[in-house]
């Protein structure tokens, strides 16, 4: 087939982007294409300097032109969406200019108030824009750039998971339900609701992941107030799927997800979802799952007391219907054949 160069501010790490260029790369593998992976850290074939999300020097040009240099086709995996570091987005623009391109849009910069809203995305008659939802597809035709919507995709038959292990190893007594919280604790991430909710509904709140961009104090007031009423991070040995296990209910209760994969991973490990709905939360409810309110802790802790199976059966079957994994190979086919005719 030829070398595909996936290149990005990080990659083969823990954060969504890395999970979800994993998952394309993996594909393209299954097609047959070779894959180089280049970025600013993480375990990749090509660390360049200055690309990374906290580099404040200046990129190599030289070294990132080299590494792509036997690329037939290069995959940007975010680094030309948003401005993280706009040196090195300015540096993958340069070097991907007149080159076949995929340029996957997880988040865009008018998406994010942190950032300028007005920066200008970069653009070349041989690229192809991929957006992970069709509110940033309709946004880019706003601003006259063209795109191609493919919808984050999700192993269907993941491992079920260690509850009980894993609730002996946390000291998560059996007969107490628990929220899980499967993620970081940034603003966004709305954490202080989900405690609320659990609080409301008689649960244990569990926060996996760390708190970022200095939200540090904010989440050690947040589990002080919940007192012996949550927990926070799992050891090493725990899985994700240990995780989901373990849990009685899932929330996901972020003002902005540019998808929310916890959203379709609840449905695939056949829990219940409380949803704060996001914008992207209501595109994904058009495909008819079924969720709770994080403003209605009666309706869970009436799931909890009995729990409505045929509904978990109903949400698991819409996510391998429409977001199932094994279609990915089939999806990244026409984008790449889409891709042929401005190579030439």
């Amino acid at each position: 087939m030829g070398r595909i160069g996936v290149v990005s501010y990080r990659l083969h790490l823990v954060d969504g982007v890395s999970i979800e260029a994993r998952k394309w790369e993996d594909a393209l593998t299954r097609l047959g294409w070779e894959i180089r992976t280049v970025a600013g850290e993480g375990p990749v074939d090509a660390l360049v300097q200055g690309l990374g999300l906290y580099d404040d020097g200046p990129v190599d040009l030289a070294q990132l032109s080299d590494s792509l240099a036997e690329c037939d086709v290069i995959l940007a995996e975010n680094i030309l969406s948003l401005p993280l570091n706009p040196r090195a987005t300015e540096a993958v623009a340069s070097v991907a200019r007149s080159r076949p391109t995929i340029v996957r849009h997880h988040d865009v910069p008018w998406q994010r108030h942190h950032l300028d809203s007005e920066y200008p995305l970069p653009d070349d008659p041989h690229w192809i824009h991929v957006t992970i939802n069709q509110l940033t597809s309709d946004q880019l035709a706003l601003r006259g750039i063209r795109s191609t919507r493919l919808y984050n995709r999700f192993d269907v038959d993941a491992p079920e998971g260690r509850r009980s292990w894993t609730r002996r190893l946390l000291d998560l007594p059996e007969s107490r339900p628990v929220v899980l919280a499967p993620t970081r604790v940034i603003p966004r991430k709305n954490i202080a609701l989900a405690a609320q909710l659990a609080r409301a509904s008689g649960a244990l709140l569990w926060i996996l992941g760390p708190a970022e961009d200095g939200f540090d104090e904010e989440l050690q007031r947040l589990l002080d107030d919940l007192g012996p009423d949550q927990r926070h991070g799992a050891p090493p040995e725990v899985s994700i799927h240990d995780a989901y296990a373990a849990c009685d209910a899932v929330a996901v209760t972020s003002t902005w997800e540019g998808f929310g994969n916890p959203v379709m991973e609840a449905f695939v490990h056949r829990r219940p979802l409380v949803l704060n709905e996001y914008p992207v939360a209501r595109e994904l409810l058009e495909f008819g799952f079924e969720v709770f309110s994080p403003h209605d802790p009666g309706a869970l802790v009436a799931e909890f007391r009995q729990p409505d199976v045929e509904r978990r059966e109903r949400n698991y079957e819409r996510v391998k219907r429409y977001f199932n994994l094994v279609d990915l190979p089939h999806e990244l086919t026409h984008i790449l054949e889409a891709l042929k005719p401005l190579s030439r």
